[in-house]
């Protein structure tokens, strides 16, 4: 399936503002890929179908997800599930099986430890799109340019901090991928005399 027909789908599936929330994620994933060296092509196709499922109805994405054995752990927060379960799909829908692919569509919302170079990009996309509005995003959108891994940081910080204040539950392996990349900045940077992020 070409990309064309994949937007085309995907479009299909969604209404308009999510749609132009797709598209906008797209473009940053084609732009961050580039900047930093992974493969645009592949970027664009995870940020065409990471939202393909997201505006299914609650009980459906839950069903899809027994269907497909996803993690039991995932249930328990099923604005989880449309990831997993549009990278479940895509090799049928829409002719990808790239596995660093899926896993970007997969892990776009909760991110883990050990993301792939694609997988950052995508998730960074998903949070910096141009119509992404919330304080800190363009503080995150410049940091993208120049430091992947420290605007993934800033970025898991700012979701960790908008779900604390509205008192929503935090998944554990956003945490424990928060804390992976901290340590992964602090420790490149463990050169320098002191680390001061504003």
């Amino acid at each position: 399936m070409t990309e064309d027909m994949i937007r085309e789908r995907v479009k299909a599936e969604l209404k308009e503002k999510r749609f132009r929330h797709v598209e906008g994620v797209v473009q940053t994933a084609d732009r961050l890929a580039r900047i930093h060296g992974a493969n645009p092509e592949h970027a664009r196709l995870a940020a065409w179908i990471h939202d393909f499922c997201r505006q299914w109805p609650k009980e459906k994405l839950v069903q899809t997800a027994k269907d497909m054995n996803i993690e039991e752990q995932y249930f328990e927060m099923p604005e989880l599930l449309h990831g997993h379960i549009a990278a479940g799909l895509a090799p049928q829908e829409f002719g990808i099986t790239d596995e660093d692919v899926l896993n970007a569509a997969r892990f776009h919302t909760s991110g883990r430890t050990n993301m792939s170079l694609l997988e950052k990009v995508v998730y960074l996309a998903d949070a910096i799109e141009p119509g992404r509005k919330y304080p800190a995003v363009e503080e995150i959108r410049k940091v993208a340019e120049e430091d992947l891994d420290l605007a993934l940081a800033l970025s898991f910080d700012n979701t960790i901090e908008y779900l604390i204040q509205r008192r929503e539950p935090i998944f554990p392996l956003t945490v424990i991928a928060r804390n992976g990349i901290w340590r992964k900045v602090k420790e490149s940077r463990s050169e320098q005399a002191s680390f001061d992020i504003k």
